[in-house]
């Protein structure tokens, strides 16, 4: 089974367009502000095809591209500036930072409720208390597509090759939520393959092929692979997992591209669209 977030994203956005749609008969504009620090060609990609999935359902955007040099200081006054704006639902801030500014002074100077990443402590407080309000967009997508495929999480192992606030840990509580077993693994993990090949379901978010690659030899022959990690090879985009080979004996596995890379910018989409419904008039 190939698990598609082609297929699922493209449902969700045709659902959006029609829930933009009934809140601009509101007056209601759905918008989305990007701030961008720096001109690392990854992140100045990431957000172009934000803006332009953005564009594609009707989501209006406002892009703000920073010297990489900029004070912290300055960063934080735009963000108040962007709290305090009506018109702006959400704010996405791409990471990384550059070294000099503090990256955790700066996401929780985000306004909560346009935390559209759902990283502020207060967004991530309330997913731990299960009162999720924003959650992280690529962890969101992974849930929408084990949902959509059917796949059973009640009492499955689930494992997770990744303990950052972005990925690993939101997930592993939306995997606990579903009463998952969850292992998170890291860099010094020990016995990581045996614990690979015991568990049901496998993410991996390592995105560097020379750290880690998951091969077939370390997978169960039921187990669902969600592959979130990307990195290039041969000019050619991959995940972490040897696609050609783990796909022939495992369940159900996410492609790289195509698999949850597109759930993560729907699962953007979705909450701002989110943010712009609690506003009251």
């Amino acid at each position: 089974m190939i698990i598609s977030g082609i297929e699922v994203s493209s449902k969700i956005k045709e659902e959006l367009i029609i829930e933009i749609q009934n809140l601009k008969k509101r007056s209601i504009y759905p918008c989305l502000s990007t701030i961008l620090v720096g001109d690392d060609p990854a992140s100045a990609i990431y957000i172009r095809n934000k803006h332009r999935a953005c564009s594609e359902v009707g989501i209006e955007t406002n892009d703000n591209k920073l010297e990489s040099s900029i004070k912290e200081k300055n960063l934080i006054e735009l963000i108040k500036t962007l709290n305090e704006d009506k018109k702006v639902h959400g704010i996405l801030m791409q990471l990384p930072l550059p070294d000099h500014i503090n990256q955790f002074n700066v996401i929780n100077t985000i306004e909560p409720q346009k935390d559209i990443d759902g990283l502020t402590y207060y967004n991530a407080g309330l997913l731990l208390n299960r009162k999720p309000s924003f959650i992280p967009c690529t962890p969101l997508g992974v849930m929408e597509l084990l949902k959509y495929y059917n796949v059973e999480l009640k009492g499955k192992d689930a494992i997770i090759i990744n303990r950052s606030i972005l990925v690993g840990k939101p997930l592993a509580l939306l995997l606990l939520d579903k009463d998952a077993t969850v292992t998170i693994c890291h860099s010094n993990t020990k016995n990581l393959e045996e614990k690979i090949r015991n568990s049901d379901i496998v993410v991996t978010a390592i995105g560097n092929r020379k750290l880690f690659t998951l091969t077939a030899d370390l997978v169960s022959d039921n187990a669902i692979v969600i592959d979130i990690g990307i990195s290039r090879a041969n000019g050619k985009v991959i995940g972490d997992a040897d696609y050609e080979n783990v796909s022939k004996k495992v369940s159900g596995i996410t492609p790289v591209p195509g698999g949850v890379g597109p759930m993560t910018i729907a699962m953007l989409l979705k909450n701002t669209v989110l943010a712009a419904n609690r506003v009251i008039i």
